[in-house]
């Protein structure tokens, strides 16, 4: 008995099925590539070229803020409140002052000079007693700083020129004893340049002429 022949069917079905799955996969990836080539992006021209651009969606980060960052912002916060509150107060103040100097620079007697001080002393207190006497120890230091500012003159020295240096003298000791002075310089360029900041932002604010 002879061998027995196996039947191999010729390779044609598998070559058929193997040039449909090549020819699909080449047309598929070629209609991708024609779909890429006609997707409409946005562009911007930069320099004479136009380039492809995409506006990203905005990613919020957040974070703790460390101990040093969060003393600082809260020193600032309390500073920007204060001269917030105080800031009307010295503006007018310093104009009544300022009004003052050049009255008074006008008048030589001495007894007119104290009754026209008297005057304006009970103007002052009319105005300010009420409001003032509600500011913090903090606000009032602020309110001698922009007053300062507004004048040319510290506090100490108007007292004294208004009032006589005994009693400059006297509310140099009191403010002392709040841990503050009179005699405060204002250095819009130094050590208060934060305070100066802050003012220039209240006058644009408020529409006031620096």
């Amino acid at each position: 008995m002879g061998p027995v022949s196996k039947h191999i069917p010729p390779p044609y079905p598998l070559l058929c099925l193997l040039f449909f799955c090549v020819f699909n996969i080449n047309t598929v990836s070629a209609q991708a590539k024609g779909n890429a080539d006609t997707t409409k992006v946005g562009a911007v021209v930069y320099d004479g070229d136009t380039i492809p651009a995409r506006t990203l969606y905005e990613v919020a980060v957040y974070g703790r803020l460390s101990g040093a960052a969060l003393s600082a912002s809260e020193k600032w916060t309390r500073l920007r409140n204060a001269v917030y509150v105080t800031y009307p107060y010295a503006r007018r103040a310093g104009a009544v002052i300022n009004d003052m100097n050049k009255a008074l620079a006008t008048i030589n007697d001495d007894s007119k000079r104290k009754d026209y001080i008297k005057s304006r002393e009970k103007d002052l207190k009319r105005e300010f007693t009420d409001p003032l006497s509600k500011l913090s120890v903090y606000q009032g230091r602020v309110l001698m700083k922009l007053i300062n500012r507004e004048t040319g003159n510290n506090c100490y020295d108007l007292i004294k020129d208004y009032k006589g240096g005994l009693t400059a003298r006297f509310w140099q000791t009191v403010a002392f004893f709040f841990g503050s002075s009179l005699k405060q310089p204002y250095d819009p360029a130094g050590d208060d340049a934060e305070i100066e900041k802050i003012v220039l932002e209240v006058c644009r604010m408020y529409g006031y002429k620096t």
